[in-house]
């Protein structure tokens, strides 16, 4: 059942189920795209697979009646080379957000308190939800960024996790480097920082932090990376951590085994092998953001300048009808009660999206 009014109450349930577990909603996934439209609800890259990366996983496909690799050794060697990190640091899993959810898990019990900036990931709230933890919210600032003083007020001796998402999804703003650095500086030491770089690949921001050069001095500090996202990967789900060896160690011990499967890691070496052909992806998507904001600002808009794959538009109380045109024209975005997320896609998106923002903002001013 897709309405929450209609889900049965725990007061049915044939067991007992925890009260936080009840009452938490389900990740509310990007809606698909009508026929013709275009999908920009999910942050996917548009491209189709690397035709290596497809020849990967057929060559997985002859070994799948065996267990995969559950440490994924090479892989995590691939990666600690990728970072210049040892192998011990990286810890690998299903996605990012699997990775963070080990995190949590390996250093909150029931009670303890989750910071975090909001809006951001979505998938931030369940995480913690899920480990018996609490959440506590810190609004963003007015340009869409983590505003660094309130959390750091936001902490107490309860707090045992800092999340800081840069680019921040949805907004997109990045945090500088000497920001986070005052803020490790000024947090307490026993307090894990986490530096969620899902988007990390699409930064041309040089003042933007860079979570590995973060990590080498602040062994509290832990950053996120994916290859959903620029890598092209999404339906596979691969993301890592990078971090201090003990810290890491705790992940790898909070995880289950065979989380990766044997097509995963295998897909995986092969999208980090193809280092020439993603960078060139990565150029074409970059160009397109800058396109499509620059379209925005000449329409009027007050943009944040986005270092992610996707742009934000501010719409506040008109969302709901600016989302409204923009399914008109055939674009399918990612609606948040402040404002709407529209993922960088087919270069064939750009003129229906420019022009339902157009008509958005001709409503915006009446």
């Amino acid at each position: 059942m897709d309405d929450p009014r209609q889900q049965p109450s725990v007061k049915t349930a044939p067991v007992k189920i925890r009260p936080e577990i009840a009452s938490a909603a389900a990740y509310r996934q990007g809606r698909p795209a009508p026929i013709g439209g275009f999908k920009l609800s999910s942050n996917e890259v548009p491209f189709a697979p690397l035709p290596s990366v497809v020849a990967a996983i057929e060559g997985a496909a002859e070994s799948i009646n065996r267990y995969p690799d559950s440490s994924a050794a090479d892989l995590v060697r691939r990666l600690a080379a990728l970072n210049h990190v040892d192998d011990d640091q990286i810890a690998v899993g299903p996605g990012s957000i699997s990775v963070l959810r080990q995190l949590i898990t390996a250093v909150a019990v029931p009670g303890d308190e989750i910071v975090y900036a909001w809006r951001s990931f979505e998938g931030y709230p369940s995480v913690v939800t899920l480990n018996g933890a609490t959440s506590v919210q810190v609004p963003l600032t007015d340009d869409g960024r983590h505003d660094l003083d309130a959390m750091l007020d936001a902490i107490t001796d309860r707090t045992r996790a800092v999340l800081l998402c840069s680019p921040n999804n949805p907004t997109g703003t990045t945090l500088t480097h000497d920001e986070v650095e005052r803020f490790v500086a000024s947090a307490p030491r026993d307090v894990l920082i986490v530096i969620d770089e899902a988007y990390t690949e699409f930064v041309r921001d040089e003042d933007a932090v860079n979570g590995i050069a973060i990590i080498a001095d602040h062994r509290n500090v832990v950053t996120l990376r994916t290859l959903s996202k620029a890598y092209g990967l999404a339906g596979l789900r691969v993301g890592y951590a990078v971090g201090d060896p003990i810290v890491i160690a705790a992940v790898r011990a909070s995880g289950l085994p065979f989380e990766l499967t044997t097509a995963t890691i295998e897909a995986a070496k092969a999208a980090l092998d193809a280092r020439e052909e993603l960078d060139e992806r990565l150029e074409i998507l970059v160009s397109r953001r800058n396109q499509i904001e620059a379209g925005l600002v000449d329409q009027g808009w007050q943009v944040h300048e986005s270092q992610g794959n996707f742009v934000w538009l501010p719409t506040g109380d008109q969302t709901e009808s600016a989302a409204e045109i923009l399914e008109g024209h055939g674009i399918i975005a990612r609606v948040f009660p402040e404002g709407i997320r529209v993922t960088v896609g087919e270069r064939q998106s750009i003129e229906p999206l420019l022009s339902a923002t157009a008509e958005i903002v001709r409503g915006l001013e009446n």
